[in-house]
């Protein structure tokens, strides 16, 4: 089925009706928003192409644009992504009353295998931190490389400490490092907020990198981010930290392909449920609405955590 250029104003309507009320709603974030747009904007061109629209589409017409993804080469992933948006588009528009029936409801998704997080051991994680303390209170190094490494350190501490999203953490405020309480206050997707601990030796690294800075840069130490930088936000970016990253991982003996700020993330959720911490407490520190993007962990647990998590959790049934 070949994809149109153009889509109908009735079907556009439909289709920014629907984003509407997730933003309003569901209180979801920009890209996510910008992801539905372009997987309906797609379905819908397909439909228009085919002659029909969202709101005579039948079970078989889906299939049909399904099957087109695959011929296009697109990855079950990708197929399972977008059939899940347009699932609950059909469903938007049988709640508003604009169809009575939902020609989505009945079809499943691509299977693929769960892939599971890549993740660092704890001994990894603390060479890791370790590499990237060394030298710092060598005053002999040049003010602009020892500042650099000391950011560097103070990011790892708190991204381990926190699990933080990198968008997260690049872009935390001046004030994070000025509470008294061993918290700080993160607003998320789509504006979610909820609080992340910061432990002492994260504390300290983030004290260290700000006295450094107020005596270097102190235009820079000014500004709103505590995490400064001469970029276009005007703090650090999520590249530039990645690049730091991996030449801390490769001093420290760690292949670089096996580490991101996304791979520090997933390490301080597994490293928690291997030590007892509840599903649950983990699903808030990471700020996962559905705790069913928590539950991959479980999938790097022992024997004895995945049995921990199937026999008491609340929603082991589910």
């Amino acid at each position: 089925m070949a994809v149109a250029k153009q889509r109908s104003p009735k079907s556009s309507g439909l289709i920014e009706a629907f984003l509407d009320m997730i933003a309003a709603e569901r209180g979801a974030a920009t890209n996510t928003i910008e992801a539905y747009a372009r997987d309906l904007a797609d379905y819908v061109a397909a439909l228009d192409n085919a002659g029909k629209t969202p709101l005579d589409a039948a079970t078989d017409d889906i299939r049909a644009y399904l099957s087109s993804l695959e011929a296009r080469g697109l990855k079950p992933t990708s197929s399972g992504r977008k059939l899940s948006s347009l699932r609950q588009f059909h469903r938007f528009l049988v709640a508003e009353g604009r169809r009575a029936d939902d020609p989505a409801a009945i079809l499943e998704g691509p299977r693929r295998g769960r892939g599971l997080p890549k993740i660092l051991s704890v001994a990894e994680v603390d060479r890791l931190l370790s590499v990237s303390k060394e030298g710092l209170d060598d005053a002999a190094r040049p003010p602009a490389e020892r500042l650099r490494a000391l950011r560097t350190a103070a990011l790892l501490e708190l991204l381990y400490a926190t699990g933080l999203r990198v968008s997260e953490l690049v872009a935390l405020p001046k004030s994070a490092a000025r509470t008294k309480e061993p918290l700080i206050n993160i607003r998320g997707k789509g504006g979610r907020e909820r609080l992340a601990p910061m432990s002492e030796p994260a504390r300290r690294a983030i004290r260290a990198y700000r006295e450094l800075l107020e005596k270097s840069c102190a235009g820079a130490a000014a500004g709103p981010w505590l995490f400064p930088a001469d970029s276009a936000s005007g703090h650090i970016t999520r590249q530039a930290f990645a690049r730091d990253l991996k030449i801390c991982a490769a001093a420290a003996g760690i292949a670089s392909a096996r580490v991101s700020p996304h791979v520090l993330r997933h390490a301080f959720a597994s490293h928690l449920l291997q030590n007892g911490a509840d599903l649950r407490v983990v699903q808030e520190l990471l700020g996962h609405v559905d705790i069913s993007t928590t539950q991959i962990y479980t999938h790097v647990l022992d024997e004895r955590m995945k049995a921990m998590v199937r026999d008491l959790h609340p929603l082991s049934d589910e």
